[in-house]
């Protein structure tokens, strides 16, 4: 795509699509990657993605509504969707946005504006679904030695990282901000980053991939926690077994002594457990967090219990432990001394572990890119940002990414969340102030845009784009630079 903004330099051209405003000599590419002089015109590398010319090479596409009845959405996208994917950016800002595109959906008059912005306010939350300790809350995640973010909150079943953020890119060294921002485009862009995180564990985290843990592949997420298995599982055990310990980090289940239990009728066991007692049956802090059991950091699951109770306990009686993803099982009697001695499982308790491991999701990364759309791209869609930003806390404006749907936060400003997965491949790029360059569409009616003081002298019809040659990649020899 050719972008007329271009000062001469000798042989060279002036690229003014990001504040690093690189000269470029003829058949080198910028620092980012992204432009190109060629034959003294610069170009855009990547070609802009517009989704029909995809379908029309086989490519694969997120879907965007369903035909037939009305959805639900008050904003109806055009059959041809006009991705920002390739289009350029707005820089310097005073610029209208790249592609601001009218077309007729249901006989309504839409208009879809299309710009790349260069977020420097922007990250990634990653999820990864693992009971397997990855490191304490708020410790400091690396990429190549250098801080890139800080593990979160856990949830149910995965370890939470956040990532990237204005502090990492711009805040620290030259190194750590070029490699948060290498660190955040790969991570978009689906490739697989090594993670390591201090005081914990080394991960190999890819979006739509189970993790990778001190170079292990997870299988999958844990079922639930130790209490919901117990209360899942329960009646499936109901005289099988007279006892059931699900071990977890979290909240260790007991059978004898868990609700579910005692509406079963199951008798007590004299069992004792280590750990803090919270409610009957649910015990915290059995053991510390680690990669053994349940995501704790037991290899022997007797270790978190204490002597049995002779008063309630008998020669003879089972027992069954579980970890929460049935990855660790094993099956106890007690004997004389009542102590419990492993022994084989039998067939249906095995058959009880087996569906525990039937019941986990596979275990995958998931990376949501997180940005924040501010006054510069707001400024290329219209002459007077905070309308666009009303119009979309309104839902009269609808926001894509790369033709993804995104969640747009509450509150103040434009700060969207998008599943990089369902996004079209390599959507994201970057430039070197350092900052991620990621598509953003805004579609609406042409009437509200026009009513919110959009740039309406820029609106061409959809049409003009099927043939343009301001859509097609010009040829280039990538990995050259400037």
């Amino acid at each position: 795509m050719a972008d007329t903004m271009t000062v001469a330099a000798g042989d060279k051209i002036r690229c003014d699509a990001c504040p690093v405003m690189c000269y470029i000599k003829p058949g080198a590419a910028g620092a980012c990657d992204r432009y190109a002089n060629h034959d003294g015109t610069l170009v855009r590398v990547d070609p802009h993605v517009v989704l029909e010319r995809t379908v029309s090479h086989g490519g694969k596409l997120v879907p965007f509504q369903v035909s037939g009845d009305w959805d639900g959405k008050i904003v109806r996208q055009p059959e041809l969707f006009v991705t920002a994917i390739g289009a350029g950016t707005t820089y310097p800002d005073y610029k209208p946005a790249p592609f601001i595109v009218s077309s007729e959906v249901d006989g309504i008059d839409m208009v879809t504006v299309v710009t790349e912005g260069i977020f420097s306010y922007c990250g990634v939350k990653v999820k990864i679904d693992t009971d397997r300790y990855l490191g304490p809350e708020t410790a400091t995640v690396r990429a190549d030695g250098e801080a890139v973010g800080h593990v979160t909150t856990s949830e149910y079943g995965s370890q939470m990282l956040s990532l990237g953020g204005v502090h990492h890119l711009t805040g620290g060294s030259k190194k750590e901000g070029r490699v948060t921002c290498d660190t955040l485009m790969d991570l978009s862009n689906c490739k697989a980053v090594e993670l390591t995180i201090d005081g914990g564990a080394t991960v190999v985290v890819q979006a739509g991939r189970p993790p990778i843990v001190n170079g292990v592949a997870e299988e999958r997420m844990r079922v639930g926690c130790g209490s919901a298995t117990i209360g899942m599982f329960a009646k499936q055990w109901h005289g099988k077994v007279d006892e059931v310990v699900v071990v977890d980090d979290h909240i260790t289940g007991v059978l004898s002594e868990h609700q579910a239990g005692k509406l079963l009728d199951i008798a007590d066991t004299g069992i004792k457990m280590k750990g803090r007692r919270s409610t009957p049956g649910r015990y915290f802090q059995v053991a510390d967090p680690g990669t053994g059991w349940g995501g704790t950091n037991i290899s022997d699951p007797l270790s978190i219990l204490g002597p049995f109770n002779a008063k309630e306990a008998r020669p003879g009686l089972t027992m069954l432990m579980v970890s929460t993803t049935g990855e660790h099982a094993s099956y106890y009697v007690l004997d004389e001394a009542l102590k419990p001695v492993e022994t084989e499982m039998p067939a249906d308790l095995k058959f009880s572990v087996e569906r525990i491991q039937e019941n986990c999701e596979p275990a995958l990364c998931t990376v949501l890119f997180m940005g924040g759309a501010g006054g510069s791209l707001r400024a290329g869609v219209t002459d007077n940002p905070v309308r666009l930003t009303r119009s979309v806390k309104d839902a009269l404006t609808r926001v894509t990414s790369g033709g993804a749907p995104v969640y747009v936060w509450p509150g103040g400003g434009i700060t969207f969340m998008v599943d990089v997965t369902q996004m079209p491949a390599g959507a994201f790029g970057y430039v070197p102030t350092p900052a991620l360059v990621a598509p953003i569409e805004f579609t609406m009616r042409l009437s509200d845009y026009a009513a919110l003081g959009g740039h309406m002298d820029y609106v061409r019809p959809l049409s003009s784009l099927r043939d343009s040659a301001e859509v097609r990649p010009m040829p280039f020899l990538p990995g050259r630079r400037a």
